[in-house]
């Protein structure tokens, strides 16, 4: 929920997220389908919340969690729901993005939403006092990083890291993705893609999800079991 790309490639779209959280929160459990409302939600969960920071619906729309909006903010000692069930709650309206517009967020803690709905993608921010949401150009590629772990100048610096690896990779598949978000500045246990900090703050997965025409797949690497997996839906 800390480090998001969106590369375009035609009519595919791939989302990438790293989960970045302290070591003594729990891993999450792997994807699976959950009827929620009137659609099936194919997420991670975290058994802490019951949430999830990536979430892909029965009807082709992915949205994905980070923390924080604009500046690392002061945290609250206690707010009214999770940010991870409020991104289900958006996903599960027929229109997320109208779900996000109706959504009452006072008491919520400040986050972003990167949500691709059908040909259109949005970033959406709750800054704790106002809402914002812009549409972004579907056909460009993105990489969004975290304001509550990674200060301005090392978003900028990923930014570069990401505009480098696009112009070595201008064919990048999933794999290739995964891979950058996997291995670069693995030297780096501060700031880069996989994070290990003194403070306990470390990466605990890559989730994927490849959305083509009426197909997606769901790709969810757990960093502390070493173990990789699919979970394949179908959209309409």
């Amino acid at each position: 929920m800390c480090t998001v790309t969106y590369v375009a490639r035609g009519k595919k779209a791939i989302l990438t997220s790293n989960r970045d959280e302290h070591r003594d929160r729990p891993a999450s459990l792997p994807p699976a389908s959950y009827l929620i409302g009137q659609k099936h939600i194919t997420f991670p969960k975290d058994p802490k919340a019951g949430g999830t920071w990536f979430a892909a619906d029965d009807l082709g729309n992915v949205a994905v969690l980070l923390n924080g909006a604009f500046l690392a903010h002061q945290r609250a000692l206690q707010y009214r729901k999770s940010r991870g069930l409020v991104l289900l709650d958006i996903i599960a309206e027929i229109s997320p993005l109208t779900g996000w517009e109706n959504y009452d967020l006072r008491g919520i803690e400040p986050f972003t939403i990167i949500l691709k709905q059908q040909q259109s993608l949005f970033q959406l921010r709750w800054d704790g006092y106002n809402k914002e949401y812009v549409e972004l150009p579907a056909d460009r590629d993105h990489i969004w990083s975290s304001c509550t772990l990674y200060a301005p100048d090392i978003q900028r610096q990923r930014v570069q890291w990401f505009d480098h690896f696009r112009k070595q990779n201008p064919e990048a598949d999933m794999e290739d993705i995964r891979h950058f978000h996997s291995q670069t500045a693995r030297e780096n246990p501060d700031n880069g893609l996989i994070i290990n900090r003194d403070s306990g703050v470390k990466t605990f997965s890559i989730t994927q999800a490849v959305v083509e025409d009426n197909q997606a797949e769901m790709f969810h690497y757990d960093l502390l079991k070493e173990k990789q997996l699919s979970h394949s839906f179908i959209t309409v």
